[in-house]
């Protein structure tokens, strides 16, 4: 008995299953084709997308260092002023000298602590060993 490959309908239209078989061959390169170009797309898109961000970062950089040159302008302003503020307090010399003995550190910082102390020796001493 010889075989005979089986019929298949297709649009109303009977076909022989091998020939059905070459339809789908055919589909999936079609759908292989188009996979290829929708990834064609996707790579302009990212092209496209990076020259946007270029664009936008170029803008934004320029305002970025203005604004962080003014924030810079402002705290080295209120540093000078606190520093200002601190030169007008009075302290003793006696009181930096044992604070410079008894904890070791140079006269600058013992004086710088003691003027933020307000002077207070003992807030000083406890202010320098929290730290």
């Amino acid at each position: 008995m010889a075989e005979t490959e089986p019929e298949v309908e297709v649009n109303g239209e009977a076909e022989v299953e091998g020939e059905a078989e070459d339809d789908s061959q055919e589909q999936d390169k079609k759908q292989k084709k188009q996979t290829r170009h929708d990834g064609g797309a996707a790579d302009l898109e990212r092209v496209t997308d990076y020259a946007e961000e270029k664009e936008i970062s170029a803008a934004n950089i320029s305002s970025a260092v203005e604004q962080f040159g003014n924030q810079r302008s402002k705290e080295n302003k209120l540093r000078a002023a606190r520093e200002n503020e601190l030169q007008k307090v009075q302290v003793k010399k006696e009181d930096i000298e044992l604070i410079m003995n008894e904890l070791l550190v140079s006269k600058a910082h013992a004086e710088k602590v003691l003027r933020e102390q307000s002077g207070d020796v003992v807030a000083a001493l406890e202010a320098i060993i929290s730290n």
